[in-house]
């Protein structure tokens, strides 16, 4: 699959051949469902965990007597009726953080990617390079190449100093 290549001015480049590997997948319902639930599930919070009767540090003799004290029947001070008693029905820890096979995780990132290339949606850029790193400036450029509000991008192994002094101002 051929895309084109373009730079910050709106200027076509040439072309880059992208490896089918990658951007000529079919994408899989199934597979990118597995995928996107397992990011909105690994995104959950949990509530911290209350101390309830059991995990109280408190004795488990009884109070008093059943019957003939003239109060209320209690067993020990761990109840939740209790000043540093358990609580009653307290919040407790979850796991929402499902494991998902590494493979899996990276067959839905490629048939991602390759719907957006196959609906025309993945630019290619030449550079990243922003003049004097200014957060204006390169709205400007992401404007002119007719990008949305929201856009992933994606360099090599050390983000262009400029782009990233620019980018680090815009809303996420």
């Amino acid at each position: 699959m051929k895309v084109k290549i373009s730079s910050f001015a709106g200027t076509d480049t040439g072309e880059v051949e992208l490896n089918d590997e990658v951007f000529g997948l079919e994408p899989r319902a199934d597979i990118l469902h597995r995928v996107v639930t397992w990011q909105l599930e690994k995104r959950r919070g949990t509530a911290r965990g209350t101390r309830e009767r059991a995990d109280v540090a408190r004795s488990g003799k009884k109070l008093g007597r059943q019957k003939g004290g003239g109060v209320a029947r209690h067993g020990d001070r761990r109840a939740p009726v209790f000043i540093g008693g358990g609580k009653a029905h307290g919040a407790r820890v979850r796991d929402f953080n499902p494991g998902l096979n590494k493979k899996i995780r990276a067959l839905g990132l490629k048939m991602a990617l390759s719907s957006h290339a196959k609906a025309g949606s993945l630019v290619v850029l030449d550079g990243l390079t922003v003049e004097n790193g200014k957060t204006q400036v390169l709205l400007g450029n992401l404007a002119k190449l007719g990008f949305g509000k929201k856009s992933l991008v994606i360099d090599g192994d050390a983000v262009e100093n400029s782009f990233a002094l620019a980018a680090r101002n815009l809303q996420q």
